[in-house]
């Protein structure tokens, strides 16, 4: 037998959560709030931390951090009245002396934890003012010496919970799983093939799951926290391998999916090419290119466009759109903000206003008859390209031709509303083209297994004459300096961003951040003209303002991180940004992206407050030693790691329960040389690794 294929079992199917003692329809309730459903869900459901409770530590060698079980006798039991009425039991164990105290207690409590009495306590070290102390510990009262407790015999699990699901109660009734798997009541399919275990040196699977659920005392607790014990390997590699399998699957079936070929001459492109003030770089043409072959197919194209910022991106997908509106079908262009699908439009409407082609804009804004006029156009197919944002999608909105969706930064677009999208354009089993872009780019063996399903394109050439942005690092406290920079560029016939950060994931305070700055520079330059810009203006303020920025009759403009995509104003060479260590580096490089599109040089000052964390520190030196765009995401991915740094939990890819990227991408290469070659070989092997791991989330992967 192939060994690829061994092990392969009869499909088991899971076993209901209810079969475990003690779980009712509330218990049940609250557990598919985790999305447990079944006994091996359970099994699955791994601990995030794990605490010593495996050995007596004498009080005296405690330090503040430490979590500890420990054993000694009240020495004293006082209430004391304050703001708040407290329980203090002071416990010795002839090495040292703690304080326990209580916050929420009752005279029952007050009564049991009397001088003289035994107790074991379990909880967090932290320094008080006069000694040692835990705030409200696990203890237990020993009345008799035959009731003295054992210590745990393996470290105790920590688990993700819900609200009213108390970690006793996760405890027990994975205690119970883990014994049903002991006595044979619960199999579990070994979808690793043996050649597998072999070369990567894992042990099986139930092995690795009784392990990580039940560590034993010696374990390393550096491997654990690190995620870098081979229990846990063995398991992150499963699930990375059915993410990779499902991605695969994905590709297999669009390939069985059909399209429209869109075989054209290439008048549209030739005539639009022939106009530009530019001309495409290598890498634009290569791209382009790339883009026009998988169109001609009869077959939907899935490809994935990475750019830097300012690489040119957009001509290449208004390319794209022609090929499609040659051949007769419509377009639609999504973009996830007002101000990026504006840009877009204008855009578009320059490029393509000597082709007379029909094209619309469609937003949240537009309302009414308006509104009405426009997507009976669009349904009736005398738009021939719609540009817009999540509007695109709504139920109202109805395509006769939809051949080619377009999608910029598709990270940014939760997963249902790229499929609505989708949808739209299949007519008679035929599906769109999409075409998908983004200016995060991402490490290339990352990109093999976050876009498996995906070709994926990669513009890393920027145009001629962009010139690298020089940044600087500042603290506030030379604040007078900057504004004084901004005075000089203004004299100078430069124009300026402002940047002001995200206040406690308020909008209202960033926008009240943003009106103070607006009015103390206002103040400070009289001779400028200064402009604002944030969220809660209305959309046609915002138009108004970005129009006056781009017309230079504002010299300043102070804005909130609307202007981290799409705002193109060659004339701005400075960008300052206000409490840059609260800022990601991805989101930093977007910003600086803004400056150095015209000739001038360009200067991006990164003004800090305080005392800088060791993380601020990494964006920041990664900002001032490169202006490229894929090391820039090397290092984010060092730093934050790739499910912040690519929307995943807004996009539903790659939701992963055991694995991270971060720490795994020594993986990769063996994952995806493995899931190619279980779906090759074993599809019924394949497909149980993603029953298991991923489940009824495969249809998010058609997007």
């Amino acid at each position: 037998m192939n060994d690829v294929v061994q092990g392969v079992a009869a499909r088991v199917f899971p076993t209901p959560i209810t079969k475990l003692k003690g779980v009712g329809p509330r218990l049940a309730e609250r557990l598919a709030n985790l999305n447990l459903h079944s006994v091996e869900d359970l099994l699955f459901h791994l601990p995030f931390r794990y605490e010593d409770r495996t050995r007596l530590v004498p009080i005296g060698t405690l330090r503040p951090g430490d979590h500890a079980v420990i054993q000694g006798n009240v020495e004293l039991n006082q209430i004391k009245f304050g703001k708040r009425r407290m329980l203090l039991v002071h416990v010795s164990d002839g090495s040292g002396m703690l304080l326990l105290r209580f916050f929420h207690f009752n005279a029952q409590q007050q009564q049991l934890l009397a001088r003289g009495v035994s107790v074991r306590c379990f909880g967090e070290i932290r320094r008080g003012q006069k000694s040692i102390e835990m705030i409200h510990p696990e203890y237990r009262v020993i009345t008799e010496p035959a009731q003295i407790p054992q210590v745990d015999e393996h470290l105790t699990p920590v688990y993700p919970t819900t609200e009213q699901l108390h970690q006793l109660s996760m405890r027990q009734l994975t205690q119970q799983a883990l014994q049903w798997l002991n006595e044979g009541r619960l199999q579990l399919q070994e979808c690793l093939p043996q050649a597998v275990l072999q070369e990567m040196q894992f042990v099986d699977l139930v092995s690795a799951l009784v392990y990580l659920h039940r560590p034993p005392p010696d374990v390393s607790h550096e491997l654990l926290e690190t995620r870098r014990h081979p229990m846990q390997l063995r398991l992150a590699f499963e699930e990375l391998l059915a993410q990779a399998v499902s991605l695969r699957q994905r590709r297999l079936r669009a390939h069985r999916d059909q399209a429209r070929g869109l075989n054209v001459a290439g008048d549209y492109s030739g005539q639009l090419l022939a106009q530009l003030p530019f001309v495409l770089t290598a890498a634009q043409q290569r791209v382009w290119q790339e883009i026009r072959v998988d169109l001609a197919r009869a077959e939907p194209m899935q490809r994935l466009v990475q750019g830097d910022v300012g690489s040119g991106k957009t001509i290449v997908a208004v390319l794209a759109a022609l090929q499609a509106i040659e051949a007769g079908y419509q377009v639609a262009m999504m973009a996830p903000t007002e101000l990026l699908a504006e840009q877009h439009y204008q855009n578009v409407l320059r490029w393509l206003a000597p082709l007379s082609i029909s094209i619309a804009w469609l937003s949240g804004k537009l309302k009414g008859k308006a509104r009405q006029q426009t997507c009976a156009e669009i349904a009736q197919g005398q738009v021939q390209l719609v540009v817009g944002t999540h509007a695109l999608f709504q139920d109202d909105v109805e395509f006769a031709t939809l051949a080619l969706v377009i999608i910029d930064e598709q990270h940014r677009f939760g997963v249902h509303q790229r499929l609505a999208l989708r949808e739209k354009g299949v007519r008679d089993q035929l599906h769109p083209h999409q075409l998908i872009m983004t200016a995060t780019p991402i490490p290339r063996t990352l990109a093999m297994t976050i876009y498996a399903d995906l070709d994926v394109s990669v513009i890393d050439e920027l145009p001629p004459g962009r010139k690298p942005v020089e940044t600087v690092a500042i603290p506030d406290a030379r604040r007078a300096q900057v504004v004084q920079r901004v005075a000089q560029a203004c004299r100078q016939g430069r124009q300026i961003y402002w940047v002001c950060s995200l206040i406690e994931e308020s909008e209202v305070l960033q926008c009240q951040a943003a009106e103070d700055t607006a009015g103390q520079l206002t103040e400070a330059l009289p001779q400028v003209r200064v402009g604002l810009l944030h969220g809660r203006l209305s959309n046609e303020i915002k138009e108004r303002v970005m129009q006056q920025f781009k017309s230079h009759a504002i010299d300043l403009l102070v804005a909130t991180t609307v202007v981290e995509v799409g705002v193109d104003v060659p004339n701005a060479s400075l960008m300052i940004i206000e409490n840059a260590e609260r800022f990601g580096l991805a989101q930093l490089h977007q910003l600086r992206g803004r400056v150095g599109r015209g000739s001038h040089d360009s200067v991006c000052v990164l003004l800090y407050h305080g005392n800088l964390s060791t993380l601020a520190r990494a964006r920041i030196k990664a900002m001032r030693e490169t202006n490229d765009g894929f090391e820039i995401a090397r290092r984010d991915l060092e730093i934050r790691g790739p499910g912040e740094m690519l929307g995943i939990k807004q996009t539903g890819m790659m939701q992963l329960r055991v694995a991270d990227l971060r720490q795994h991408q020594a993986l990769l290469p063996a994952v995806n040389r493995w899931a190619d070659k279980l779906l090759r070989e074993s599809p019924q092997l394949a497909e149980g690794l993603v029953q298991r791991w991923i489940g009824a989330g495969t249809r998010f992967a058609d997007v």
